[in-house]
């Protein structure tokens, strides 16, 4: 067999469709992955409404996905790690472009391509991988569980750990508990952080991050919202605020209940403007506005060990499981939160 089907979306035309495309043949230092699993994430959605651009395209076509997992297929030439056939893997979610002099991938890297966007992802049966972007995963991890923690739980987990650097005892606040959201929760609770309070207009979402580990779960329409926030933070207000949901409304009401020397951490994407319009208030408080994007080299590696140590059970995250072919209808079912879906996984 020289096919294989793959989700494709045309930069031009701004299509999308499943199609049976040549099966790659890897270059040098490149090896072929055949997929197990792949995530759908509100990312996807976002490049294929238009309201997220590549910006280092390599093709006008490409594969969609940037969460994979799967098994080493094929050994391309000029390989330094020792890789096999049949080792089980997840793929970090992007690559540096490696045009830099001697690149030790840089972080931040101004020149990071991200899979599924720049260039050719893993909503496919096959999929190329440079074998420096290989994690490893051992047998005990499901193909489902690992294809999520290169972006659904690295990116908060890498806001939490290093753009925030929480510390236990000290307050956090997550708006939006989707799929990022949700694991932000978590991780939040992981590295000791209390109170914990999630923020969501959707009651299932807000019942969801009090199982997944939040102290307190607030609507943020409700009229006393920040008298709840100072009265769970003994006053105090928020340590550290993160939007996950990438909607100006969100950020203007976390910085707002951020404490003395507080932080919002910008998770959520969107194109739409920044704007803060606290005045003096937030000079007086010390509060900052920090931007996140993406998990670091490091994060996927890490929890890898840390879901393999019996740290992190990421089973609750999974909400279904959905054939390649029908791609399109996973992300219908994503945009308009149908079931409400932390992760849904596509199956080739």
């Amino acid at each position: 067999m020289d096919t294989m089907l793959a989700g494709r979306f045309h930069l031009d035309s701004k299509k999308f469709a499943v199609e049976e495309v040549p099966i790659p043949v890897p270059g040098p230092g490149e090896v072929l992955i055949e997929v197990k699993a792949a995530g759908v994430c509100l990312s996807d959605v976002h490049l294929l409404d238009g309201s997220l651009v590549p910006l280092f395209a390599t093709s006008d076509t490409v594969t969609v996905g940037h969460e994979v997992s799967g098994v080493v297929h094929t050994l391309g030439p000029d390989l330094k790690r020792g890789l096999t056939a049949g080792t089980r893997v997840t793929l970090e979610a992007g690559k540096t472009c490696g045009r830099c002099a001697g690149c030790v991938r840089h972080r931040p890297c101004t020149q990071m391509l991200t899979a599924g966007i720049d260039y050719d992802g893993g909503w496919a049966e096959y999929v190329i991988a440079r074998e420096d972007t290989l994690i490893p995963i051992p047998d005990s991890l499901p193909f489902d569980q690992a294809a999520i923690i290169p972006d659904a739980v690295s990116t908060p987990y890498a806001a939490v750990v290093a753009t925030a650097g929480v510390r236990p005892a000290q307050s956090v606040g997550v708006w939006g508990v989707g799929g990022v959201g949700a694991h932000n929760v978590r991780l939040a609770r992981l590295v000791g952080a209390a109170p914990i309070i999630a923020v969501d207009p959707l009651p299932s979402a807000r019942e969801r991050a009090l199982a997944f580990g939040a102290d307190y779960a607030l609507d943020p329409a409700a009229p006393d919202f920040a008298d709840q926030v100072r009265v769970a933070t003994d006053g105090r207000g928020l340590d550290f605020a993160f939007d996950c949901a990438g909607v100006p409304a969100v950020r203007e009401q976390a910085a707002s209940v951020l404490g003395l020397g507080g932080s919002l951490i910008l998770v959520g994407i969107t194109p739409r403007p920044l704007t803060i319009t606290e005045g003096l208030t937030f000079n007086y408080l010390q509060k900052q506005v920090r931007g996140h994007y993406g998990g670091f080299p490091e994060s996927v590696s890490e929890l890898v060990r840390l879901t393999a140590a019996g740290r992190l059970d990421l089973a609750p995250s999974i909400t279904d499981h959905i054939p390649l072919i029908d791609a399109a209808g996973a992300v219908s079912r994503l945009e308009n939160k149908i079931g409400d879906p932390i992760r849904l996984i596509l199956v080739p």
